[in-house]
């Protein structure tokens, strides 16, 4: 399996914190959010290399970040976009990872900025256990803007029955987190979807879109998983998160 940490964003909504500094590598407890990822990623046991796809403006700050993980098969990936205005788009970087790298194999995709506390590996085992595309989610508390998510649904076998982005009257409390197993057949129908004219920004259009057409199942996890959107809620954050052991 190859793994792909999405972190070619511009993150406009924390400038003044990510003008001049990838948000992954925005440090949380004195280190940096792609730390936390790429630690949870090495604990699943086929996990062959991790792919890290940046934007130009960043991809030397990323390929300095990986002179601190020495001994590990991790790839800095430069998409070649300078601004927000000529950006890939998530989805977009995924067909640009997998064409540049050439990829046939299972693929994990994560957002750069994905903070969390479940343990990654129990993910992994529920993917290699039903052999199925999954997605992870978790419930979210009464009273929390479930217009802020994705939101699922899902049948008594855990396969996705609908998937929408943001709805205006949300179906369940079934938040879905921008990180996702996809098996190797999987792979080609990124470029169909791309192909369709479909939006390749978000990375959660794409399973919204591939459910329909295969089984997609949810993984439902227990724990904290955070977005951080504003300078605010990066402060809050760095007060909160639990300390780096």
């Amino acid at each position: 399996m190859k793994g792909l940490v999405l972190a070619a964003g511009y993150a406009t909504r924390l400038y003044p914190l990510t003008k001049n500094k990838a948000k992954a590598l925005l440090p949380i407890k004195g280190q940096p959010i792609l730390d936390y990822i790429v630690d949870e990623m090495w604990t699943m046991p086929d996990l062959e290399q991790i792919i890290i796809v940046s934007n130009h403006r960043f991809a030397k700050d990323f390929e300095a970040w990986r002179q601190t993980r020495p001994g590990e098969d991790i790839v800095v990936i430069d998409d070649g976009t300078t601004s927000d205005d000529d950006k890939l788009g998530a989805i977009g970087d995924m067909q640009y990872v997998i064409d540049k790298l050439k990829i046939d194999d299972d693929f994990f995709v994560i957002a750069g900025d994905t903070l969390f506390t479940y343990k990654l590996k129990d993910a992994w085992e529920a993917f290699r256990e039903t052999n199925d595309d999954m997605i992870l989610a978790c419930e979210m508390p009464e009273g929390e803007d479930l217009t802020r998510f994705a939101i699922a649904t899902v049948n008594d076998q855990g396969v996705i029955t609908s998937l929408e982005e943001k709805p205006a009257e949300p179906k369940s409390n079934l938040a879905v987190f921008a990180t996702y197993f996809y098996r190797r057949d999987t792979l080609p129908l990124i470029k169909t979807y791309l192909d369709e004219g479909n939006s390749p920004d978000a990375p959660g259009n794409f399973p919204a879109w591939l459910y329909t057409r295969k089984t997609v199942k949810l993984y439902q996890f227990t724990g904290n998983c955070v977005d951080i959107g504003t300078p605010e809620a990066y402060a809050a954050v760095n007060e909160t998160w639990p300390d780096v052991k």
